[in-house]
């Protein structure tokens, strides 16, 4: 569904990724991994449109994204949950929502779009004439991901979903998330919760200093003595 090949990104003389390759497949959760300044919020970028590649190719269902413009990307199939919500904070909720309707594929099932996220996030519902910065911060990142949602994708990116939010609402976002995959969407989450975006994912990368530094299942690097030693600490259980 996604492929990355050799992926090579800069920023003027700063190089931000080198040789990055990365796949997802129909179906599946795919987390990507690292810790900050490794290059995972410019590997999305890259991947949505909104910075070309030096060297490499981003396929999307076969079809090279290198010269598609991000809106394009988005009327694809693939949407984006980007780091820190950014909603229009003096707009309602269900103005948020609409946003995500922007492209021609999503905007003629508007309606059905909007009652899909009010059947996943229900509090939404209630709070649809509220003003998004209202909200708390957990209901802020529902608002999120139901205004991607609304772009009716194939491929949802999110990056750093469980940023700020309790332990709690964390549980509760990945469990939603889990349903949606099962509702035929595909899923990269950029994630720095290494726990539970390994308990959630079927496969992962990780991504150190601008180049991937390891890849495997979920589960056998859950079991990697290094990466609990990096990224779950010394008391992981």
């Amino acid at each position: 569904m996604l492929e990355v090949q050799a992926v090579e990104a800069a920023y003027g003389p700063f190089l931000a990724l080198s040789g990055v390759t990365l796949t997802i497949h129909p179906g599946e959760i795919v987390a990507l991994l690292g810790p900050n300044g490794a290059g995972k919020t410019t590997l999305i970028r890259c991947i949505t449109g909104l910075l070309r590649p030096r060297a490499g190719l981003v396929r999307f269902e076969g079809e090279p994204l290198g010269d598609v413009p991000a809106h394009a990307i988005v009327e694809r199939g693939l949407a984006v949950v980007p780091e820190g919500r950014r909603l229009f904070g003096a707009m309602t909720v269900e103005e948020n929502l609409e946003l995500g309707a922007f492209v021609p594929r999503a905007r003629s099932r508007r309606a059905a779009g909007l009652e899909r996220v009010y059947a996943i996030f229900p509090v939404l519902r209630g709070s649809r004439r509220q003003i998004a910065s209202a909200l708390s911060g957990g209901q802020q990142q529902m608002v999120a991901i139901g205004r991607a949602l609304m772009a009716n994708p194939r491929l949802l990116v999110l990056d750093e979903p469980s940023l700020g939010l309790a332990p709690l609402l964390v549980e509760s976002i990945f469990e939603v998330l889990r349903e949606i995959n099962a509702s035929g969407v595909s899923i990269l989450l950029v994630e720095q919760n290494v726990q539970a975006a390994l308990t959630l994912s079927r496969r992962a990368y990780i991504l150190e200093a601008g180049r991937m530094a390891g890849e495997g299942s979920a589960a056998a690097l859950l079991d990697d003595a290094r990466v609990r030693r990096a990224y779950l600490g010394p008391l992981a259980p």
